[in-house]
């Protein structure tokens, strides 16, 4: 045995143990508002993060030791001062843009917390149901790519089908599957004023969010949540869009589904499918993203499929397969979209 490999990988598990506790450490940071609170703010002592932020002292003062340590702040050993800098609070202290980073801490509580119901069904079988997450679990998933949906959707992704953009501002259809807390069809009923659009999820609290959402921005009624299924849906004409965003992987019957989402389309109408960004072959994952990925699919996306006794695609299905399910599903056009995106990847499919 190789004395110094097996003190090289005690080094990676320390590192990695060292990632998890920073990564808890900068929830409670996004949660408190702590980056925010040091945006722009140059060099601070402890007190200072303190009175600015309002929290208590003591865990106002381990905490910055912490993220000082995991390398998230700048420490000045002479006077005693912490910063964030400008490059850093770009990704930390930016909610709401298309560029913040936060929902990764925010997800992960969430998923570590169904860790020992996972492990179980490891060993029996079956899988966790999406309402393990939790209502903090909802919230974290929506942080994700609220940004990207609210600021990249309309003026980037949709821009690449110029030909339903057109339909919609003469006031087409939409039907938004999977759509959460809703900010994907909040997002497109703003955009084009004459269109209606119809927002689908299983997920009664979700969807409670979604109307919620749709109530203070008073679009009215041309936009409408339903806690349902594809199955469930009356066409009523067909759908000129139907969006797809970070769902279809994990569907509980994907190849259904799809045929369903085929039957709701008009004859010219387009799916819009966004997916995590992972490669067909394994070793073109073995990288950051990949193992977050992998542990998003074990803590939730597949394991959530396998509880509805679905085939549990897992996060990192890639386009390969995510092309195959479709035109299993019967569509005769699939291409994936020119957007650049470092955690996403574009399709458009067509019947």
């Amino acid at each position: 045995m190789d004395k110094t490999r097996v003190r090289a990988f005690a080094d990676k598990v320390y590192a990695d143990m060292a990632g998890t506790m920073a990564v808890g450490m900068a929830y409670v940071g996004v949660k408190r508002g702590l980056f925010r609170a040091m945006a722009g703010k140059g060099p601070m002592t402890a007190v200072q993060v303190a009175q600015v932020s309002r929290l208590q002292p003591r865990y106002v003062e381990e905490w910055l030791k912490g993220m000082a340590c995991a390398g998230y702040l700048a420490y000045d050993p002479a006077a005693e001062t912490f910063e964030l800098v400008d490059e850093r609070a770009f990704l930390l202290a930016s909610e709401g843009t298309d560029h913040f980073m936060g929902g990764l801490f925010l997800i992960a509580p969430a998923l570590l917390r169904v860790a020992p119901m996972v492990a179980e069904a490891f060993e029996k079988g079956g899988g966790v149901a999406f309402d393990e997450i939790g209502s903090d679990g909802i919230e974290a998933l929506d942080w994700l790519n609220c940004g990207q949906y609210e600021h990249r959707l309309i003026s980037q992704w949709l821009d690449m089908l110029p030909d339903v953009v057109d339909r919609l501002k003469l006031g087409g259809r939409v039907l938004d599957v999977g759509c959460g807390v809703g900010r994907v069809s909040i997002a497109i009923a703003k955009a084009f004023p004459d269109c209606q659009v119809v927002g689908v999820d299983p997920n009664e609290q979700s969807i409670a969010r979604a109307r919620a959402a749709a109530a203070a921005e008073r679009i009215g009624p041309r936009l409408q949540f339903h806690a349902q299924s594809t199955r469930e849906l009356d066409a009523s004409g067909g759908f000129d869009l139907i969006t797809a965003c970070d769902c279809v992987h994990d569907f509980a019957a994907p190849h259904t589904t799809l045929r369903e989402m085929r039957s709701l389309l008009k004859p010219n109408g387009v799916v819009f499918t966004m997916e995590p960004k992972a490669a067909d072959r394994l070793e073109d994952n073995i990288n950051a993203l990949g193992t977050v990925y992998y542990g998003f699919s074990v803590f939730h996306c597949m394991t959530q499929s396998l509880a509805q006794g679905g085939p549990g695609l897992g996060t990192c299905m890639g386009p390969a397969r995510t092309e195959k399910l479709f035109r299993e599903a019967g569509f005769t056009r699939f291409q994936q979209l020119d957007i650049k995106n470092q955690t996403n990847v574009f399709f458009a499919a067509r019947p």
